[in-house]
């Protein structure tokens, strides 16, 4: 991102002097209730003319009111209110203003053209610039517009035709021009033309540093960088600036310098930059915009959270869906403001929040008609439903509606489709592609595409189009020998031994490959074995093979397995291992005893039972229950009878015991069944 200047560019008798007025006749009678006169003209110009000096802006625009209800009309009054509602950041008054005035100046279709580049409504602003006389003023808000436009080489154009001694830091303007254009590599030979350096301002070191990243020289980018920032500090230090204006105007080159780190891969160097630039909340909108998309993109799906809650910082806050604040969203360039979308929406789905995402990713085809980014943002999101025919759909569509940007397009619905076991459907998007056929790795994966569905003669038929295109390529680095190599072993694999053996022979006569001469051998071996004998003779002797007899080691059964033989190995090799093992001695190292341990006397040998639960020690004796506590019968508090009574109890028949003990017994396992969804600690307490 370049740190390009907007000027607010105005005419230079912007507030314009006014000639003295007459006072008025007053009237000599004298009225029963007087009231004080109301402001003369003169006195409504003096105190417009003091709020305009003290940047009071909206009262230098209340004023203004005033004079305009005496003098309707008056040019100097309507040309005041005009730039100070501009000034106040009130672009919709101001034009507003512009457009109601019945005669307006001949200058107010300036400031109409201003209003329209500040509403970001470019085309309107540059139309209405047409009609106008050529200026500096005009040229240098044209030149800003088509900066805005991404039009680059008219906007350096224009740069180049200002007059230099009326136009201050134009070179500023003039690098970021360059530098967007792509023509990074230009800036030092306009720079040498125009008799400037990089530390002449802090504006065009930092312009100069980034001519320098685009040539991936990051290093001198830093140095750049780092002489911007020190300049910057002693200028504005130097001017009274406060504390936190210097701050608001270097983050720029903070945010930059960051970015530098990162591409010289310190990323932890760079995280720190980034947020201390977030949490100082300093930087202004374009700057912390900036910071905060390219942190979210170095921690990549980490604390997705976070990255979700520092992108709302840039979010409009009145609308539900995620907008971009307008003065983000003005600023920015369109890539810019499409990668801060596409991470947001790369977050939606590591936070699994589909339904925020499937609603960001529908609006993104109107905000970037011309980006293939949307598209695959909404395949992206289908795949992750688990809907990849949709996903193929989107994409082929997309691939037929725009054939210019369709390539990366077909690289993503292959992969797609390869991915849900769709190889016709990922071979038949590769096909489309036609500046990568020949190339081997699209040429072996069509061919194993086309295998899995089933397609032989269109793999081979995409292995002969790539042999006969690189037959004809005059390319240092020609891959005809490999690609014939493969093709060869393919249909060979597949049962067309001619053609295998017709590929092999071609490679044997231009190459003289040692593999493809084995390759013909074994492959002509199947067909015509005279003629592998004779391609046989060219293969070289392999050494120490002329003392064995080929024939006789035929006829042989083949090697004979003896068990005694390899279980004597066996044993001796085991006992060679386990001497070896003997005559190493083990160091013995001294026993280490617990604190206040003393080995001379250790005391009462441990408990060998201490590490087994209570219930399974030898010593453990469960606790007997109290027998006596069954024998009490009735409610609570109920007496025991007396002994009489007691003994004639006592002296029931054995029928009715035995009746009262099963009855009992009954009752209690009523009452037990319940208690079988207890706790486990309950149920210790029952087997107990």
């Amino acid at each position: 991102r370049n740190l390009s200047s907007h000027p607010h560019t105005f005419p230079s008798s912007v507030w314009p002097a006014r000639k003295s007025m007459p006072p008025r006749a007053r009237d000599k009678q004298k009225a029963p209730a007087p009231q004080p006169p109301p402001p003369s003209l003169e006195d409504l110009f003096a105190s417009l003319n003091r709020h305009i000096e003290r940047s009071e802006f909206e009262e230098a625009v209340r004023v203004a009111d005033q004079v305009l209800s005496i003098s309707r009309g008056d040019e100097d009054a309507l040309r005041c209110k005009v730039v100070a509602l501009v000034k106040a950041d009130d672009v919709d008054g101001a034009l507003s203003t512009i457009r109601s005035s019945k005669s307006p100046p001949a200058d107010f279709r300036f400031f109409e053209a201003y209003c329209l580049y500040r509403q970001n409504k470019l085309d309107e602003a540059l139309q209405s610039l047409k009609s106008q006389e050529r200026s500096s003023a005009t040229m240098l808000l044209e030149s800003q517009i088509l900066f805005r436009l991404n039009k680059m080489d008219a906007c350096i154009d224009i740069y180049q035709n200002l007059p230099k001694p009326k136009i201050e830091s134009v070179e500023v303007n003039s690098v970021a021009g360059l530098v967007a254009a792509g023509r990074a590599s230009e800036v030092k030979r306009m720079m040498d033309k125009l008799g400037v350096k990089a530390n002449n301002s802090f504006e065009l070191a930092y312009n100069t540093a980034c001519s320098v990243i685009e040539l991936n020289k990051y290093t001198d980018a830093e140095q750049l960088l780092l002489v911007a920032r020190r300049i910057g500090q002693e200028t504005m230090v130097s001017d009274n600036f406060p504390e936190d204006e210097i701050e608001n105007e270097l983050a720029p080159i903070a945010v930059q310098l960051a970015y530098v780190q990162q591409l010289l891969g310190h990323k932890q160097e760079a995280i720190e930059a980034y947020t201390d630039v977030i949490k100082q909340d300093l930087a202004d909108e374009l700057s912390l915009a900036v910071a905060v998309n390219n942190l979210v993109a170095l921690r990549g799906p980490r604390d997705v959270s976070d990255g979700l809650r520092k992108f709302d910082r840039l979010r409009e806050k009145d609308k539900q869906n995620f907008h971009l604040a307008p003065g983000v969203d003005l600023k920015l360039f369109s890539k810019q403001r499409e990668s801060i979308y596409v991470n947001r929406v790369l977050l939606l789905l590591h936070a699994n929040k589909m339904d925020q995402a499937r609603e960001l990713v529908a609006a993104l085809p109107d905000m970037f008609p011309d980006s293939v980014t949307p598209a695959l943002l909404q395949a992206a999101v289908f795949v992750r439903e688990n809907k990849a025919g949709k996903a193929e759909d989107i994409l082929g569509q997309f691939s037929e509606k725009f054939p210019d940007k369709s390539k990366v397009v077909l690289l993503a619905r292959a992969q797609v489709a390869a991915a849900a076991g769709h190889p016709h459907i990922a071979a038949e998007s590769l096909a489309k592609i036609p500046d990568i056929q020949h190339m081997p790795a699209t040429v072996a994966t069509l061919v194993s595409l086309k295998e899995r569905a089933g397609d032989i003669d269109g793999a081979a038929a995409v292995l002969d189009a790539a042999i006969n295109w690189w037959s004809n390529a005059m390319t240092e680095d020609n891959k005809l020998s490999v690609l014939m190599q493969e093709a060869a072993s393919f249909k060979l694999r597949h049962g067309r031994e001619e053609d295998a053996a017709r590929l092999y022979e071609e490679l044997v006569k231009s190459h003289g490959s040692v593999e493809a001469l084995v390759g013909l051998v074994t492959t002509v071996a199947r067909v015509d074995v005279k003629k592998a004998e004779a391609y046989e003779k060219k293969l070289k002797p392999l050494p120490g093979l002329k003392a064995v007899d080929v024939n006789s080691l035929e006829k042989t059964s083949g090697a004979k397995h003896d068990e005694g033989i390899s279980h004597v190995r066996i044993t001796e090799t085991y006992e060679e291992g386990k001497s070896k093992a003997k005559s190493k001695k083990k160091r013995k190292r001294k026993p280490k005893y617990p604190k206040g341990f003393d080995p001379a006397n250790p005391g009462p040998p441990p408990d060998p039972e201490r590490w087994l639960p209570k219930r399974e020690r030898s010593s453990y004796r469960p606790k007997r229950k109290d027998k006596r506590a069954a024998q009490v019968r009735g409610s609570q508090g109920s007496v025991a009878r007396d002994k009489h009574e007691a003994g004639a109890t006592s002296n029931t028949s054995n029928s009715k015991s035995n009746q009262a003990t099963t009855t009992k017994g009954a009752s209690q396992n009523a009452v037990a069944e319940p208690s079988k969804p207890s706790s486990s600690k309950s149920r210790k307490k029952s087997r107990n």
